[in-house]
């Protein structure tokens, strides 16, 4: 079935003279990856084709990947519009999608908004990377790909995952990732780019390790509000990164990083964990993802202490009732 689908999105690709692709809103590494990553490819395949890669939302972090492009709305009418990494059309970063002449979702989250006249979904793939790593083998005999481009596609890879940590990656997710090593990733400037801090950062750490709260049953959190976020100059993906640091404490099977969002005056919430699923802990307060990494909103502090509350009940059930956790 799938393999149905790759050779489809290939044909509508090469029955288009515009293409325009775009990922979601506040962007991560798998979302800038997978969609820098394919842009190069069918730039690189198809030089008589205009390609672009166009998004409303950008990743402070992540500048040294590169910029957008910015088309006239009369483009869109006889185009296709290519959306990775991204589930629902409310958080595409791209309000003008619809009006493209068909549109393509190639997306790993759990499929909740099947937007796309062509929906390529597998919820079970470690990131979107994952999948356009798989696209380019699939057809690697009609498509170019250059050492910037598997670049890309490494870093949305080994950012999504955990640097391969995480639920999702196989054996498979290995040998596609080795495979976009064999094309040329400079793996050294890649991890200098990504994982160097300016010395600022430590400062911060360290008033996040003062501040981690943790309940009863294990579930680590923390809360940045405004004042925080302005005292340690944080942009909202730095701020948001904080979930990550959460991850190592024993016993600690749920761990909640809540980032006040400033533009929306509502609370972000980044939610993972180890061994149980928070996927529909995430959907009963307004989000959504995987089944152990999610993101949530809520609309007061009130709503951020009761999504404690069901979070705490919902590891001391599991705990209760499972054996051979940490």
């Amino acid at each position: 079935m799938n393999e149905d689908i790759k050779n489809l999105i290939l044909q509508k690709i090469e029955s288009y003279n515009s293409i325009i692709i775009s990922r979601h809103i506040r962007p991560d590494g798998d979302a800038v990856g997978s969609t820098m990553g394919l842009t190069k490819i069918l730039r690189d395949t198809y030089p008589e084709k205009h390609i672009y890669l166009v998004n409303e939302d950008f990743s402070d972090y992540l500048s040294f990947c590169g910029g957008e492009d910015t088309v006239p709305d009369g483009i869109y009418d006889g185009a296709l519009q290519i959306v990775i990494d991204t589930g629902t059309k409310k958080r595409i970063s791209n309000i003008k999608f619809v009006k493209a002449k068909e549109i393509i979702k190639i997306d790993h989250h759990i499929e909740a908004d099947p937007y796309g006249d062509i929906n390529w979904v597998e919820d079970f793939r470690s990131s979107a990377c994952e999948m356009i790593a798989d696209f380019y083998l699939t057809h690697k005999k009609r498509l170019k790909i250059s050492p910037e481009a598997a670049t890309y596609i490494y870093l949305g890879m080994v950012t999504d995952s955990g640097r391969f940590q995480f639920e999702g990656v196989t054996g498979e997710t290995m040998r596609l990732a080795g495979a976009m090593l064999d094309c040329g990733v400079d793996l050294e400037n890649l991890y200098a780019n990504l994982y160097s801090e300016d010395p600022d950062s430590f400062k911060f750490k360290s008033y996040v390790y003062d501040n981690i709260r943790i309940t009863e049953h294990g579930v680590a959190y923390i809360y940045l509000d405004r004042a925080t976020q302005e005292r340690f100059n944080l942009s909202f993906e730095a701020a948001s990164s904080v979930v990550s640091e959460l991850s190592g404490i024993r016993g600690s099977l749920i761990w909640v990083a809540f980032i006040y969002n400033s533009k929306k005056e509502n609370i972000r919430v980044r939610l993972r964990s180890r061994f149980l699923g928070i996927n529909d802990l995430a959907i009963k307060y307004h989000g959504g993802g995987h089944n152990m990494a999610a993101g949530a909103t809520a609309y007061s502090e009130e709503e951020m202490r009761a999504l404690i509350q069901d979070a705490d009940k919902l590891l001391g059930e599991y705990k209760s009732t499972h054996e051979g956790w940490l």
